[in-house]
């Protein structure tokens, strides 16, 4: 799982992350904690977006100035970090008794929905930066469930990117939950109505849907990638054996 760092101090934003939390270095007495000041940023950018969150609103949610909460925070960047860290979690427990694939199947799906909850960490999760320890441990979780398939290490990791890619890139485009199916098919729909003629095997396609079935692109996408893995893997052990 993949903000710029450019410009940030990636020390400091190193010892945010995985130091021990503590108040500012130095000034009076702390009266926030980190924890805090990222739930007021969650709050903030699940209902504005990343373009709506600002120090000043977030200083002014938790009643404090701004120059205050630069003495914990040293800046957007790093706050949107620890929000990252907060939003994503520590990953859930792998089903009892499941398989690799099972694993990996819930993995995608746990992780899907948490895109999900907060729309604004899929573009947070783009590009090079300094993950946290519950992101790490998000790795670990695809990591261990690879153990012993005859995966390489740098296959195993590429494994999380592709899986990572698919939950982020179908929460960006899904509907609402309680909408039905269909959204990104509906808008394909207005497109081609009186194109017909310019995008017939499109219109075919799409007469084809029944609009009232929930959206299987999750499933569909999932269920392919982990098919080329399974294969991936039975090609390992017929080599070995």
């Amino acid at each position: 799982m993949t903000v710029e760092t450019g410009g940030v101090d990636k020390r400091r934003l190193y010892d945010l992350l995985w130091g021990t939390p503590t108040g500012p270095r130095r000034g009076p007495r702390p009266t926030l904690t980190l924890a805090a000041i990222a739930r007021a940023g969650i709050t903030i950018a699940d209902a504005d977006g990343l373009d709506g969150l600002t120090m000043q609103r977030v200083a002014e949610s938790l009643d404090v100035t701004k120059m205050a909460l630069y003495r914990y925070v040293p800046g957007r960047a790093e706050l949107v970090a620890l929000m990252l860290e907060a939003a994503v979690g520590e990953p859930p427990a792998p089903p009892a008794g499941a398989d690799w694939r099972g694993r990996l199947d819930d993995w995608t799906r746990q992780l899907f929905h948490r895109f999900r909850r907060h729309p604004w960490a899929q573009a947070a999760t783009v590009g090079p930066r300094v993950p946290g320890p519950n992101e790490l441990a998000w790795l670990e979780r695809v990591v261990a469930a690879l153990a012993g398939t005859g995966l390489t290490g740098a296959e195993q990791l590429d494994v999380a990117v592709l899986l990572v890619g698919h939950a982020r890139n179908l929460a960006q485009h899904a509907a609402p939950d309680d909408a039905p199916g269909g959204s990104r098919e509906a808008a394909f729909d207005v497109l081609v109505r009186g194109r017909e003629e310019r995008f017939p095997a499109l219109d075919a396609a799409l007469r084809d849907i029944d609009p009232n079935t929930p959206d299987q692109a999750l499933d569909f996408g999932l269920a392919r990638i982990l098919d080329g893995i399974e294969a991936l893997i039975a090609t390992r052990a017929t080599r070995r054996s």
